[in-house]
């Protein structure tokens, strides 16, 4: 009976923490117009969204430059450009591409090093709502000491109150508050620089985080 209620307590703290979770990820967005930081990332996934944001911030000079982090070794520099709206010249001078990256730990390694080899202090982090404060995490875990704005892309299936009823924006939401938990947990014990299996698929152009 003790072992019963113990679970039960185990569960109502993990649904209570999952909901919290829900509401951190809906309090990203609309993304308020953030303060100009010494360069911008993107971490790429299964839209170009993340993308376009980083070149619009890189257009309102919000940022010297951009790094999209985790882009398909199989993707051309001029296939993602053109998958980006906006200036071609800043384009070319600006952004870096990052081929390394094959999951979020990978993501925050790259974009750690690459912000240490440009010297730079701070950055506005481009991911989606979702991913958002696990990308933090990671990022954080591989650079304590970087400055990070948050510039989060709007799931909308996951603002809506409710998307607990639904099993798609159900699951979404569940698998990514259990990878967070993961990266709390490694960041928690210390465990920095340890790899585990890579934590989601790639797309044709690009890698889902």
């Amino acid at each position: 009976m003790k072992f019963l209620t113990f679970i039960a307590i185990i569960v109502v703290i993990w649904l209570v923490g999952l909901f919290a979770f829900a509401d951190r990820v809906r309090g990203y967005t609309p993304a308020a117009e953030p303060a100009r930081a010494d360069a911008i990332v993107a971490l790429t996934g299964p839209s170009s969204e993340r993308v376009n944001a980083a070149i619009r911030l890189l257009e309102q000079d919000k940022g010297k430059r951009v790094l999209i982090s985790g882009v398909n070794r199989e993707v051309r520099r001029q296939e993602l450009r053109a998958l980006t709206p906006g200036s071609n010249k800043l384009f070319n001078c600006c952004v870096d591409l990052g081929f390394e990256a094959e999951d979020t730990i990978g993501n925050a390694q790259e974009i750690a090093a690459w912000a240490d080899a440009k010297g730079y202090d701070s950055l506005i982090v481009v991911t989606s709502d979702y991913h958002m404060p696990r990308a933090l995490t990671e990022i954080r875990a591989a650079a304590p000491d970087l400055e990070l704005t948050p510039y989060a892309v709007e799931t909308p299936s996951l603002d809506d109150s409710g998307w607990w009823r639904a099993a798609v924006t159900a699951r979404r939401m569940t698998l990514e508050y259990m990878k967070y938990l993961a990266a709390l947990g490694r960041a928690l014990v210390g465990h920095v620089g340890e790899r585990p299996a890579a934590d989601g698929a790639e797309t044709p152009t690009e890698k889902a985080a």
